[in-house]
């Protein structure tokens, strides 16, 4: 188990949640349960997985959780995306959240394949004996 407030990447993700919620504050009426609903749900989604997999047994649970959490990332770039081509925001405002995606998504590229990395590292040795499951 992982001490979630440690990850750099959680503190991040919850930064960009805090930014699309401000970004659709703005958002027309209409949109209220379109994709303003959406985009949040998704951006709550990103930190949501992250935190879950902290809580989970093995870099295997929390691999899978961080595989979740760059497909609600993507997922919200998409929509803001969508949003700026439909008008409902600022240009500079929805290139702030999307460069915050963007970075989010290196972040959680560079952990999985640090996670992925120290697996097979452990997993054998030099002389072909094995590490023990986990």
């Amino acid at each position: 188990m992982r001490d979630p407030k440690k990850l750099l990447v959680l503190r991040h993700s919850r930064a960009l949640a805090v930014s699309v919620y401000r970004l659709t504050a703005g958002f027309p009426a209409s949109e209220r349960f379109g994709l303003t609903a959406q985009m949040r749900r998704s951006a709550v989604a990103v930190g949501s997985h992250i935190s879950e997999g902290c809580g989970r047994q093995g870099n295997r649970e929390f691999l899978h959780s961080l595989y979740l959490a760059r497909g609600d990332a993507t997922e919200l770039g998409y929509q803001a995306e969508l949003s700026a081509e439909l008008g409902f925001a600022e240009a500079d405002t929805t290139r702030a959240v999307l460069d915050a995606v963007d970075h989010l998504q290196r972040m959680l590229n560079r952990l999985t394949a640090s996670i992925r990395s120290s697996k097979k590292k452990r997993k054998g040795t030099d002389d072909g004996s094995r590490a023990p499951p986990e």
